[in-house]
């Protein structure tokens, strides 16, 4: 098939100098002297996108995603490699970029539609189009300096794609927009992939890169770790944002679950060595979390795993996974209650339990145990992004004691293959006679 875009051997370097009076050293220095050390931002990429193709890539923070796309996009220049477009281009890259912003929208419009290389009876013929596809309303007429970044999205974005390009990229920007927005721009695109342009685009929304991509690239820390279906490249992703834990058999999910039941189970030992590093260590932890309790009981190891038994940020709606608690008893505890909470963004319950309501006798917590509880469900939440909690309590009395809790400790991510209203899924059969 015809390419695209062609990367051969790209790599990016830039210098970095310790102090800004270094760079002027090395200018002017008679022997040479280097001052600098060599930042590998791209390192050796290569791989073809097909003419119609959908083409992700994705990667942590700092993998070298946008970088790789400014260079596509000729924003900037590569510093060794070659890079090949073939084809029109409309990028979609960092809010603003492109836009004057003492121009009104309008104005921003015609002038990006020059840059591109159209006249201005042609920008006349797509102008409509535009404006009815932002639905900005009146701010169309305003300065973009008074512009939210979800209006910019929507100018840039309705722009970018009434040119009707042979290559559009877009970079996280649509993350901004809100969903039905963000739904209407994915509409669009599938229609422009049905035309035959190619749609290379990246993205921390891997439920998107599942659903709209045909192959997927996996970049970390600039280097090129793998290319091939999204499928695959997601379930490549997640292990690296679990640090790529080697052994992880003593954190494998609780076996045999049954279908749409919690399995919970919990275990208590004496404090014994192990060589395996803590599951903590592979999770995003919260380091402005909020953690109290008279430490009676001490949380040693906590995490999540994913279906297959793998330290997991990052879990399918739809598939079953497992919370990990360790917990140290440091002084007697009475019938202790282990429990865990997911949160929204804006701090709102949203499922939950502990042993208590779940029925389970925990028994005597003696000095020197170690419970190790595993709380085992099927991920009904809609796609979107989380804050699990975890405590461990006990009561003296009628009065509630708090051991150790943790509030909104790891960020977890729900990842979709299809989203519906709300947020969880009631998993409805439709039947229509």
């Amino acid at each position: 098939m015809e390419k695209a875009v062609e990367v051969k051997n790209l790599t990016k370097i830039y210098e970095l100098y310790n102090r800004p009076i270094d760079r002027l050293k090395e200018g002017i220095s008679i022997t040479r002297k280097c001052y600098h050390r060599d930042f590998y931002a791209l390192n050796d990429i290569s791989f073809d996108v097909e003419r119609g193709e959908s083409f992700g890539i994705i990667g942590v923070n700092g993998s070298g995603k946008s970088t790789l796309l400014k260079i596509i996009t000729g924003v900037l220049s590569k510093t060794k490699g070659e890079v090949i477009v073939n084809g029109k281009i409309a990028a979609l890259l960092e809010l603003g970029a492109g836009f004057n912003m003492d121009y009104t929208g309008i104005e921003n419009i015609y002038m990006n539609g020059t840059m591109m290389g159209f006249s201005k009876k042609e920008m006349d013929a797509k102008l409509e189009k535009i404006i009815e596809f932002a639905d900005i309303g009146d701010f169309i007429n305003l300065p973009v300096k008074q512009y939210s970044s979800g209006m910019f999205v929507r100018l840039a974005f309705a722009l970018s794609i009434a040119v009707e390009p042979e290559i559009l990229i877009v970079d996280e920007a649509l993350s901004v927009g809100d969903v039905f927005f963000q739904t209407k721009c994915y509409k669009r695109m599938d229609e422009l992939k049905a035309k035959g342009t190619t749609i290379i685009m990246v993205t921390h929304d891997l439920g998107a890169v599942i659903k709209y991509c045909d192959r997927t690239l996996v970049l970390n820390s600039g280097k090129q770790i793998a290319i091939g279906t999204p499928h695959e490249m997601v379930d490549l992703y997640k292990k690296i944002l679990a640090g790529q834990v080697p052994n992880i058999n003593d954190y494998n999910a609780t076996e045999d679950v049954e279908a749409n039941t919690n399995t919970i189970g919990v275990k208590a030992d004496t404090v014994g060595e192990s060589s395996m590093s803590p599951l903590k260590d592979s999770m995003s932890i919260n380091p402005h979390a909020d953690t109290y309790g008279d430490k009676k009981a001490e949380f040693i190891d906590f995490g999540v795993l994913d279906e297959k038994g793998n330290p997991a940020t990052v879990i399918v709606k739809g598939e079953y996974f497992t919370i990990r608690e360790k917990i140290k008893i440091n002084e007697e505890v009475k019938n202790p209650i282990f429990t865990w909470t997911l949160k929204d963004k804006r701090g709102t319950d949203l499922t939950g339990t502990n042993t208590m309501l779940e029925k389970i006798d925990t028994g005597i917590g003696e000095k020197g145990r170690v419970y190790d509880v595993s709380f085992t469900q099927k991920m009904r939440l809609q796609g979107g992004e989380y804050l699990l909690s975890m405590s461990c309590t006990s009561f003296e009395g009628d009065e509630l004691k708090i051991h150790h809790r943790m509030y909104d400790i790891i960020s977890l991510t729900v990842l979709i293959n299809e989203n519906k209203v709300g947020i969880f899924d009631s998993e409805s059969k439709v039947t229509i006679k």
